[in-house]
């Protein structure tokens, strides 16, 4: 990826967090004497002294992007990243962040690396879907990308959903199951490992099928490689499944819907920590 010059920062902060919030003002008045133009989501703009812009625009339009807040705040600008690929960099504030990995007595100085371009980013795969109804027909063209996982779900609790899986046009595998967890390499340390899922290392191009609470025990997860084109087909008794990406956006499923995922067209940037995976792994996962 070619270091782009930086002459405009995007602040993504958690909502109703003052300390994030506190933090995001005294950044803002630091880069403001750099001579950078700032950016921040309009209920946070006024807070740092920053120009009010709406999350697509400021992904478009920032050449660094700084959250403040956990994984769950870096996911929401994440997904509108597009092509450009501007370079994200995560504040951790709280108290379990694998995206989010500079503290915040680092923030500063993190902010300053990457402004000097002594920096390097880990380009991190991305999902996409479409979901089409069993005559072909596009019923919801896309869901943003997805940078951890796309998750086939019940609305309800207590009944199974009926899932035939297909990868690259062949017949994969069958699941009783409450659920499907499609994911990342990134999202392996996220919904996927709570159902069981390997941790995998985040700059591997694979992916991770996961089911939740399958019926049959000897449904595992598996690994893929990325280059594999799932289509996810619904039984006509699952009427009441959802789509999610990144446990933010969704897009409910009828009977008998498809649901083609693929390894999206661009990738997320992540600016990288100082501190090695096996680092964080080790104090985020409590190893010893």
């Amino acid at each position: 990826m070619t270091k782009r010059s930086i002459k405009s920062v995007g602040l993504v902060i958690k909502r109703d967090d003052s300390e994030a919030t506190a933090l995001g003002a005294a950044l803002a008045q630091w880069l403001r004497s750099r001579g950078l133009d700032l950016f921040a989501e309009p209920e946070a703009a006024a807070a740092v002294g920053a120009q009010p812009m709406l999350k697509p625009d400021l992904a478009h339009c920032a050449d660094l992007i700084v959250v403040l807040g956990g994984d769950g705040t870096l996911l929401s600008i994440a997904r509108f990243v597009g092509e450009r690929e501007a370079p994200i960099l995560g504040v951790n504030l709280g108290a379990l962040g694998f995206l989010t990995q500079a503290a915040m007595d680092e923030a500063r100085s993190s902010v300053e690396r990457v402004l000097e371009g002594d920096y390097d980013v880990d380009r991190r795969i991305t999902l996409e879907a479409e979901v089409t109804t069993s005559d072909g027909a596009v019923k919801q063209k896309a869901i943003r990308k997805a940078l951890n996982d796309m998750v086939i779900h019940k609305r309800q609790l207590g009944r199974l959903l009926e899932l035939d899986v297909y990868a690259d046009g062949q017949h994969f595998c069958s699941y009783r199951a409450d659920g499907l967890i499609v994911s990342t390499p990134t999202g392996s340390t996220a919904y996927a490992l709570s159902a069981g899922g390997p941790i995998i290392f985040p700059t591997l191009e694979v992916m991770v099928l996961a089911p939740i609470c399958p019926h049959t025990l000897s449904n595992r997860p598996v690994v893929l490689p990325d280059s594999c084109a799932l289509e996810i087909r619904t039984h006509s008794a699952d009427h009441d499944a959802m789509l999610t990406a990144d446990g933010q956006e969704g897009v409910a499923l009828g009977a008998r819907d498809r649901v083609r995922i693929c390894k999206g067209n661009s990738s997320v940037a992540l600016v990288r920590s100082s501190h090695s995976y096996f680092e964080i792994w080790r104090n985020k996962l409590r190893w010893g």
